[in-house]
């Protein structure tokens, strides 16, 4: 049972009500996530400037679901795993890929070192070393890439450690994310 209230258009105030509205409008439904990180409308808000502004960015739209995926797995979180499994699999991403993801790993090499680099900057609170850069730069990450990957990783935190901490009823396909 989620430790927030999992807002609806009809239990919502204001721009609760509003942002509720919008994400059902982007996303067709909201998931819980959103329902409940809506009590704080400031978080929702910033959470929802990201991933839209990354929406833009370098990584297309199969890119930032193994990216979310993969963080969500380091992050140990269950919810955004679930979800990250199903809408990667949307995006024609293979059970088979899922895994190797959710593991760190891509047959691509520029992909695999995009997951590498991703690990090393949350293993190391973005403290990598130069030679670390230099491997990323050397499989063709660019330094676009480096910067939005940055971003990535602060945007799935906000919605992992969300979650670990509001618990929302899980609304998407079970994948535990201490399975892997």
């Amino acid at each position: 049972m989620s430790r927030m209230p999992q807002l609806t258009a009809d239990t919502a105030t204001g721009e609760q009500r509003e942002l509720i509205a919008d994400t059902r409008k982007q996303l067709g439904r909201v998931p819980n996530l959103y329902a409940a990180m809506a009590n704080g409308p400031a978080a929702l808000r910033g959470y929802l400037a990201l991933r839209d502004s990354l929406v833009g960015g370098s990584f297309d739209t199969r890119r930032r679901e193994q990216l979310a995926l993969f963080i969500a797995q380091r992050n140990g979180c269950t919810y955004c795993v679930s979800a990250h499994s199903l809408r990667g699999g949307k995006v024609g991403l293979s059970p088979e890929e899922l895994l190797l993801t959710r593991q760190g790993a891509d047959a691509d090499p520029h992909m695999a070192q995009v997951l590498r680099i991703t690990d090393e900057v949350m293993a190391t609170g973005g403290r990598v070393t130069d030679e670390a850069v230099a491997e990323a730069r050397r499989a063709g990450v660019t330094d676009a890439e480096l910067a939005e990957i940055v971003a990535h990783i602060a945007l799935n935190v906000l919605s992992n450690y969300f979650n670990h901490l509001a618990e929302p009823d899980l609304d998407f396909p079970l994948v535990d994310a201490h399975a892997a």
